[in-house]
């Protein structure tokens, strides 16, 4: 089993899933019998407040941080092993807040639980870079998106500077029909692969329904990628059910398990995690490839775009001065 303990999920830029990361990661390891608290760090702007019923008078990190009650008394039970402590929306509050408070918060709660998840804000101040350094290690989410990567690179910089580490790198909202290797892509930023969580528009629901994905439809790929993940970071035995597989939906798991865009079982293409594959259907009008059974010189000269702008994500990153 893994030594760590408490992990800041972070990411350079916003609406890359680290939200539905943090939540999926700590109700997997809740359901596993792990008693289970993730916090919301980001200070100036709620993340957790969906999955939380709070009213304008409720108690959150805010208060604890203004020195005005206990973190007990900002900690909401969210199901069986697992409870949040959620930010404020209020700019008044935040205002009085100490962000060296975190400290004292985390070690608190590292002591009362088996696990804690910060899920921490995005951008580069100081209430952002803190967490970093305070948990055991950082686990970094993105998109294969060339303008995530590159923040991505800034995120990684940053936990060096705050005197964390890294655990690697999680990839959401992957299809498999990508045009970079999501190997390639951890490889340049020089941390190791965690695991893909591909693109299934379940995850989109199940944060409007405020319920876990893991929770809201626990067999679809994403939820399978979330609950192997959770297995995998922290060594716990978590019961993984098969994919759901109705309308051939992509088959999630870590990449330690399969390379991304492995065929299926029936010698056909991966399709999304929506269970459709292309908007053509996923090939040519025959099913079929190209004649030749090759990619056409269209698709390569794409796929070197892709694969071009995101080094060139990660160049600028490193050159950039900020």
């Amino acid at each position: 089993m893994s030594h760590e303990t408490v992990y800041a999920i972070a990411s350079g830029k916003g609406g890359v899933g680290k939200t539905t990361t943090t939540v999926n990661l700590g109700t997997a390891l809740a359901e596993a019998g792990q008693r289970v608290a993730i916090v919301d760090v980001d200070l100036g702007m709620a993340n957790l407040a969906g999955f939380v019923s709070l009213t304008p008078d409720s108690t959150t990190l805010h208060d604890v941080l203004a020195g005005a009650v206990s973190i007990d008394d900002a900690t909401y039970r969210l199901a069986d092993n697992i409870v949040a402590v959620p930010s404020g929306t209020s700019l008044d509050e935040y205002a009085e807040t100490s962000p060296e408070g975190l400290r004292d918060v985390v070690e608190e709660l590292r002591s009362q639980f088996d696990y804690v998840f910060l899920d921490v804000g995005a951008g580069i101040s100081h209430e952002t870079v803190l967490p970093l350094g305070l948990a055991d290690a950082v686990v970094l989410v993105s998109t294969p998106e060339p303008a995530a990567v590159h923040d991505t690179k800034k995120t990684i910089e940053l936990t060096d500077r705050a005197g964390g580490e890294v655990a690697g790198l999680v990839l959401t909202r992957t299809r498999p029909d990508g045009d970079v290797s999501h190997d390639e892509l951890a490889d340049r930023l020089e941390v190791p692969l965690l695991g893909t969580i591909p693109e299934d528009p379940a995850a989109r629901d199940s944060v409007y329904a405020g319920t876990p994905l893991v929770v809201f439809e626990p067999d679809g790929p994403a939820a399978v990628a979330y609950r192997r993940l959770a297995a995998d970071l922290t060594g716990i035995e978590i019961d993984i059910p098969e994919p759901d597989r109705d309308g051939d939906g992509d088959v999630a798991s870590t990449d330690a398990e399969r390379p991304a865009a492995e065929p299926n079982a029936d010698g056909g293409d991966e399709v999304d995690a929506d269970g459709g594959g292309d908007a053509d259907g996923g090939g040519d009008a025959d099913g079929g490839g190209d004649a030749d059974g090759g990619d056409d010189a269209g698709d390569t000269e794409e796929r070197e775009a892709a694969h071009d702008d995101v080094s060139s994500a990660i160049t600028e990153a490193e050159s950039d001065p900020r």
